[in-house]
């Protein structure tokens, strides 16, 4: 199985958006030292807790930085963008990292982000599909033509072509379960973000829906899925348990008050009032048992592999500061101990 760490370039307690900055960039450091394999991004606008606006551009300042690290968007909100200056730019980092970047799409959670860049949240999944066609089509074609409800061009030729061939691998982010099937029979591998809708063990049949789509639609082998789950790992086993609380509660009420308050917007999907409602009704305790991993080197090894084994993952994203409260002391302690006497038993 693949493992990666998540990061969302918080503001620091403390600090200010240049600490954001700063202490991002030295846990890559850190990670990149510890032989962490890959690092991806998330892409949040018109928040005052974090500053990763520009995935590409911090992306590319982790490629200069680190030597072996691969880097992916995790994910890069396509509707909010143009489909051919992603291209570009997706292929320009492709060759600045010597082939180390990973494309990873959606097409956004919450509907004001798409009204700050004047895009209808209704469009969102067509605007999504149709991007997603015009990116891969200019990596793969010398020249090509789309005439699509978005976007039309003719005889257009991107360059630079991107240094992977036949280019970047692409996967896709899903927090809904209409998602799973839809996206089986795209084709693309998945990164599941479970927080919002799902319970970690209710992530069984919907990631059996998506590898169903997958072969109804002839695509070669099972399909890939990826999991993005905070951890915290702490040798003492109250430690583990109290440090992370603040935090995590506070993702807890931010999450559901944000969803609550979109309940019944257009272009949604599911029951957003249900879903505020069962959010803010978690303890922290639930949030423990059905969302995170927290404990001891033990403890934290012998849930992840339950999770390998019950969902079949391929891949698992690990976060390492959700609700983005923890010190930059405490995260790093947690990321040590993961790579130094979780990941080596994973692996194993």
């Amino acid at each position: 199985m693949e493992y990666g760490l998540f990061l969302e370039f918080p503001r620091p307690i403390d600090g200010d958006h240049h600490d954001a900055f700063t202490q991002s960039f030295r846990l890559v450091q850190e990670a990149e030292d510890l032989g962490v394999a890959s690092c991806w991004l998330a892409e949040y606008h018109f928040n005052m807790e974090r500053v990763l606006a520009s995935p590409v551009m911090i992306a590319t300042a982790i490629a200069a930085k680190t030597h072996t690290m691969r880097v992916g968007t995790a994910v890069y909100c396509l509707p909010l963008g143009h489909p051919v200056r992603v291209a570009e730019e997706m292929a320009t980092l492709d060759h600045i990292s010597d082939g180390r970047v990973e494309l990873g799409v959606g097409r956004g959670t919450f509907p004001n982000v798409h009204e700050g860049f004047n895009v209808t949240f209704e469009e969102s999944r067509s605007r999504f599909d149709e991007f997603l066609e015009i990116v891969k089509t200019a990596w793969t074609e010398e020249s090509f033509s789309f005439h699509g409800e978005h976007y039309s061009c003719d005889d257009l030729t991107v360059t630079p072509r991107p240094y992977q061939q036949p280019h970047p691998p692409i996967t896709v982010g899903v927090t809904s379960a209409e998602s799973f099937p839809i996206i089986g029979a795209m084709g693309y591998p998945l990164i599941v973000n479970p927080s919002r809708v799902f319970t970690l063990d209710q992530l069984k049949g919907p990631m059996s829906e998506y590898r169903k789509a997958w072969k109804a639609a002839g695509h070669p082998g099972e399909g890939k899925v990826g999991l993005r789950v905070p951890i915290y790992v702490n040798e003492d086993a109250e430690a583990a348990y109290r440090n992370p609380m603040d935090s995590a509660m506070n993702s807890i009420t931010r999450l559901g008050e944000r969803v609550g308050s979109y309940a019944g917007r257009a272009g949604t999907t599911g029951d957003w009032g249900e879903q505020s409602r069962i959010i803010l009704g978690m303890d922290y305790d639930d949030w423990l048992r059905d969302k995170v991993v927290y404990g001891t080197p033990d403890a934290v090894t012998e849930r992840l592999t339950e999770l390998e084994e019950n969902l079949g993952l391929d891949q698992l994203i690990y976060e390492i500061n959700y609700g983005n409260l923890m010190s930059d002391e405490m995260q790093t302690a947690s990321l040590r101990l993961f790579n130094k006497k979780v990941l080596p038993r994973l692996t194993a």
